[in-house]
């Protein structure tokens, strides 16, 4: 299994990249822009950025985002 994990003081973020088929929904949903897509996975490259509002794991659909605020 193939999990990228970032964290903040506040957020946890994993994207297992056996499911993320680089669709960019988490990225053209994410009102922060916390996504990139980087050689077609989802990256947070501004986890400190994050809102909470859980919309990179809802429009995600494969369900490869795993947010901590989401549960």
């Amino acid at each position: 299994m193939d999990v990228k994990t970032w964290q903040s003081d506040d957020v946890t973020i994993k994207v297992d990249y056996d499911k993320c088929k680089g669709h960019g929904d988490c990225v053209d949903n994410c009102p922060s822009e916390v996504y990139e897509l980087v050689d077609g996975k989802a990256v947070a490259v501004d986890i400190e950025a994050c809102v909470e509002c859980c919309a990179c794991a809802e429009n995600c659909p494969e369900e490869a985002i795993d947010h901590s605020s989401c549960e």
